[in-house]
């Protein structure tokens, strides 16, 4: 669509253009001018964007149906968003990538960090699972995805539509295979030396969590000769990569049978199902249960799912997290190491690791901070957008 003949939405005069200038990616409903012709614009459609005195600001996607009510797209006003413009993000985001990793199995787009707002792309060598999650992304869905195999070369192409994200959109949860033909059994993924088997068609989000594996490379160097635990292990990420670095044995913890079976799968995949153990059941029920049954471990990793997803869930999410702390680190060998992650939005670094430390204290421990970890670098953080740099991970040694 040539932008000529695109819509205008503009911004209130007291709305803060300068913050969108600077290369902040989200205008919020209460910032513009909004009328009949804009309420009534349908969802995904696109728009010029111009600041109070009629200055255009750039091509915006647009939802009147969601808070975020325009998403930037691009600051030239005259852009064309076609199969051409998302060839030139995919090959800008694949030259990174391709520096950075020697096998091709990373997360291509990471949203708005990548220029992309709204999608998820994680690449699992000839297969690209994506998680269109703005409207705007499913309507031209067609062009992204004829980009992403004219660029990557993928024979496969994956829609999951599953997530909190589509929903807030008003989007369904289908998903379907759009490109080729879907992998009839897990995909092996080599990560820190440990082999994780991803479900790209019924695991969870696209298969597998690539974010943390600079994480699971950083503990895996603690764990050398120990015992292991890894809590909300999903397909064994920690307890895996522990195995990979010499552990003496690792026990996995998840309330998925799908998800462990994985881990086990992964766990022989690699040679090392002897000193693999796996335990399903509510993360916080077997926490409890093994402290009352005396177990004791020498690293100790709790990664669960985002306990604060949103403002309205912190305080509750905090409490969640502080109570994994205060139970997990009973269980932590003295001189041992506990890991504590959360991907939470809405709990920022200071907050996640104020719960932590209050949840190690009440457990009756004294803690060294020794690492902070982030997601890795196919997951980069726009500056702009707190929201983009969600993951965080603390290792103690108590």
């Amino acid at each position: 669509m040539m932008p000529s003949s695109l819509p205008v939405v503009r911004l209130k005069p007291k709305a803060n253009a300068r913050a969108i200038r600077h290369g902040f990616p989200w205008i919020y409903d209460n910032e513009l001018v909004t009328d009949r012709r804009t309420k009534g614009l349908t969802p995904g459609a696109l728009a010029v964007l111009e600041d109070g005195e009629r200055r255009m600001m750039g091509v915006v996607a647009t939802n009147p149906n969601s808070r975020i009510f325009c998403r930037m797209l691009d600051r030239d006003p005259e852009a064309v968003i076609d199969q051409g413009w998302f060839e030139t993000k995919f090959a800008r985001a694949l030259a990174m990538r391709a520096r950075l990793y020697e096998t091709p199995y990373y997360r291509l787009i990471h949203a708005e960090a990548d220029g992309l707002p709204g999608v998820v792309v994680d690449r699992f060598g000839e297969v690209a699972v994506v998680q269109p999650n703005a409207a705007w992304a499913e309507t031209l869905l067609e062009p992204l995805v004829a980009a992403l195999v004219a660029v990557t070369g993928v024979s496969c192409v994956i829609k999951n539509g599953s997530g909190r994200a589509r929903a807030l959109e008003g989007l369904d949860e289908d998903s379907a295979v759009l490109v080729g033909e879907a992998p009839d059994a897990p995909v092996p993924v080599v990560m820190n030396g440990a082999t994780y088997m991803a479900d790209l068609t019924g695991g969870q989000k696209t298969g597998l969590f690539f974010d943390q594996r600079p994480n699971h490379g950083f503990a895996a160097q603690l764990c050398n000769g120990a015992r292991v635990l890894d809590v909300f292990s999903h397909v064994g990420g920690f307890s895996l990569a522990a195995l990979a670095g010499g552990a003496k044995q690792a026990l996995a913890v998840d309330g998925s049978a799908a998800a462990l079976e994985l881990a086990e799968a992964g766990a022989a995949a690699a040679g090392v199902a002897e000193r693999f153990a796996t335990r399903r059941g509510d993360a916080f029920d077997v926490l409890t249960a093994l402290g009352e049954e005396g177990a004791e471990f020498d690293v100790v990793i709790c990664d669960p799912p985002a306990f604060a997803p949103s403002k309205s869930a912190l305080e509750k999410g905090l409490r969640a997290y502080e109570r994994v702390a205060r139970l997990a680190a009973s269980l932590v060998a003295g001189g041992g190491y506990l890991g504590l992650c959360s991907c939470s939005h809405a709990a920022d670094l200071a907050r996640f690791r104020g719960a932590s430390v209050r949840g190690i204290g009440r457990a009756g421990r004294q803690a060294q901070l020794i690492h902070t970890g982030f997601a890795g670098p196919d997951h980069p953080l726009m500056p702009q957008l707190a929201e983009s740099g969600y993951l965080k991970s603390l290792f103690f040694r108590l």
